[in-house]
Parts: C-alpha cells; sequence; structure tokens
C-alpha cells in the first residue's frame, strides 16, 4: 500500500558508509542527513534519532513534562504519538479530530476556558489540580493540524507544542500567518520520522527539529546515554540509545534528494484517483501537502477491505481510537463525537509514489465496482 522507493543513491551511498567501515551509530552521513533535514525545513538544526517514537520520547523530557502532568493528544492517530506520555509518567487528555483529521482546536480551547484554570501562569485542570503542560499537535497523512489556532490557545495558556510531523514530512503553509513554515517547525519542536511506509524512508529511524539549540542539544545528549564524558564514561543522567545508524543515514540522504519527485507523484496519482470517479478526502487548501495517505470514506468499511483484499490490493482502516484502547480507557476523552465516525468509514487506499497511472485507475475502478454493487 505505502512501499519505499529505491530509484535513486540508495546503494551508492550505503556502499560508501560500508568501505568507510562507520556503519553504526556514528558517521559523516548522520551529520550530512541532520543539516541536510534542517536545511530543507528550515530549522536551526536536527538530531537524528531511531524512530518518530523515540524522537516524541526525547522531545517530552527535554521540555520538561514529566510524572503528574497533563498533555493534550488527538484520540484519532497512531498509538506511537501518544505512548511517550505515558513513559515520563504523564498522563493524556484526548480529543476528537476536524474535518481534515487532525486534532480539534475549539474543543481544545473549550478545554482549556471551561474545565481549567490559569493560575501564575500555570494551567490547572479543576478537577484533578494537575497542571496542563503541553499539547501534541499531529499532522495526519500528510495535512497539517490547525497550527495558527493551536498556537494561539499555546500562547495563551503557556502550552509547550510538539508537533508530530511523523506523517508530514515536506508539507508546509502556502498562506496565513506561517506561510512558507514546514509541519514540524512551528511548535517548539518537531518529529519526523523514516519508517519503511512513510514518504522517504532509513528502513527506521527519526529526526528531531526545533529553533531552539539547547533543546536539541540536550536530546541529543539523551539519545546517546547521556554521556558527560565519553572516553571515560561518565553519565550524568539516565539516557537512553536512541541513536540513528550510518547505514541508515546513508538511506535517508539518498531518499531526500528524491522527496520533491516523490511528493509530486503522489499529488499527481491523488488526482488520477479523483478524475476516476473516487472522491477522496480533501488536504487543507492553504497548505502543500505531501499526500502521503489517501483517505476514502465508505458506508462499509469492513466488507470494501475484505473485497479489496480478495483483488490483491492493500488497503487499511483508520486507527482505533486510542481513549477506546485497553491502556487508555481511564484517561480524560473530551467530547470526542466526530472521530468515531471517521475510525467507522474511513479506508486508506494504495498510495505508494511507485505506482503508475493504471495501476491506481485499477484501484479506483474496483472501489467503484464494491460500491455499485451495494446499491
Amino acid at each position: 500500500m505505502s512501499v519505499p522507493n529505491f530509484k535513486g543513491n540508495e546503494k551508492k551511498y550505503v556502499m560508501e558508509a560500508i568501505a568507510s567501515e562507520w556503519v553504526s551509530t556514528a558517521g559523516k552521513q548522520i551529520e550530512q542527513f541532520e543539516d541536510r533535514v534542517a536545511e530543507y525545513v528550515g530549522a536551526a538544526g536536527a538530531v537524528a534519532c531511531q524512530s518518530g517514537t523515540a524522537g516524541l520520547h526525547l522531545a517530552m523530557i527535554a521540555l520538561g513534562i514529566t510524572e503528574g502532568d497533563l498533555v493534550l493528544v488527538p484520540t484519532l492517530t497512531f498509538v506511537a504519538a501518544v505512548n511517550p506520555v505515558r513513559y515520563v509518567g504523564a498522563s493524556p487528555v484526548f480529543f476528537d479530530c476536524d474535518d481534515y483529521l487532525t486534532i480539534d482546536p475549539q474543543k481544545i480551547r473549550s478545554f482549556c476556558e471551561e474545565e481549567c484554570e490559569l493560575v501564575q501562569g500555570r494551567l490547572l485542570h479543576r478537577k484533578t489540580g494537575r497542571q496542563v503542560k503541553a499539547m501534541v499537535a499531529v499532522h495526519v497523512f500528510g495535512n497539517i493540524a490547525a497550527m495558527e489556532e493551536l498556537m494561539k490557545i499555546a500562547g495563551k495558556y503557556h502550552l509547550a507544542v510538539i508537533e508530530d510531523a511523523t506523517e508530514a514530512m515536506g508539507s508546509y503553509y502556502k498562506e496565513g500567518r506561517y506561510k512558507g513554515k514546514y509541519a514540524g517547525t512551528i511548535g517548539a519542536v518537531g518529529v519526523y520520522s523514516f519508517n519503511g511506509n512513510k514518504i522517504i524512508t532509513t528502513g527506521g529511524g527519526g529526526m528531531i527539529v526545533s529553533q531552539d539549540p539547547l533543546l536539541l542539544k540536550r536530546c541529543r545528549h539523551l539519545s546517546a546515554q547521556a554521556k558527560a564524558d565519553p572516553l571515560y564514561f561518565d553519565h550524568d543522567e539516565v539516557g537512553y540509545n536512541y541513536r540513528m545508524t550510518n547505514l541508515q543515514a546513508a538511506l535517508g540522504l539518498a531518499q531526500m534528494e528524491q522527496l520533491e519527485e516523490f511528493i509530486e507523484k503522489k499529488k499527481t496519482n491523488y488526482r488520477v484517483y479523483q478524475e476516476a470517479g473516487l472522491p477522496l478526502l480533501p488536504f487543507r487548501e492553504d497548505i502543500r501537502a505531501n499526500y502521503w495517505f489517501y483517505s476514502y470514506e465508505t458506508k462499509h468499511r469492513a466488507s470494501l477491505l475484505a473485497y479489496l483484499n480478495q483483488k490483491g490490493i492493500q488497503s487499511r482502516p483508520v486507527w482505533k481510537l486510542i481513549h477506546t484502547l485497553k491502556p487508555y480507557q481511564e484517561e480524560i476523552a473530551y467530547r470526542v463525537t466526530r472521530a468515531d465516525g471517521v475510525y467507522r468509514r474511513i479506508v486508506n487506499l494504495p498510495c505508494s509514489s511507485n505506482l503508475d497511472e493504471e495501476s491506481v485507475k485499477y484501484v479506483a475502478e474496483c472501489v467503484r465496482e464494491f460500491e455499485r454493487s451495494k446499491k
């Protein structure tokens, strides 16, 4: 459905890393990859890590989110966006989605106004007395969350904003207050993922970006087992083995060279689906999306998934709402109404950057054939 596209310099750069014998968690390709990503998105710097999840965990530690804190999160997302909240001992507060499947800023505003109070610069949840310290804005399927509204709320209530841009590498605003800003560069910190199904991949891996050099320095320190003196193995706090390998970074450098081509191809295939009579969920008009995933809405989700599987076409449902999962059922879920309907209706269709036009048309015709059979 979304497979890697290795048609560039991947083999060349990986072989260069092997020839150099720097294949583990050090090497020039890592530094080059960090610099290339930071330059591309316009960040002050970047820190490579082992996964998007690791990046989110490090970001939360660096921002001082700790035991007892509350963090505002979407319920319609992959669980990896929320698990790091628990890693640091904090608790999530779950929110509904908007028309673009990203976290609903209006309900966040209502929660802050009606359920909390601002006391000496700290937003306190009235019922529990716990501090609301941050929010996680997840940019779903390449859409960017409503960052202008979210940042206004964050500014008013002194909340740190972590951007989970793991699905939105290359998406940016075309207009408005954040014109020219890439997903991941608006909040305090942003995180990208290079998992095998992402728009570019290093096989696994992630990247932290920020405009704050001190935050990046702390993330880098923690990612390498918090070595105060690496020669004499002096560690000044509990750290993590969250480093990216040089081999992964070599893949990433080659993928970055093709990122704009991948986005253009995904945009073209999105248009082909539409022209073939298959309405897909829209992307925000004020952004240049990376078109990572295509979402189709149907009244017959389970049947369509089974039908496409019989046709040899891989598809998938959207994630089960996190506040309904066993580990999170006791947490606060604030006025979640729309997300459940989205969960029951959305099917993600093939969207690989190496899909040709005829394959896209075939998928579209199969979906249309299925829908005709249901009338």
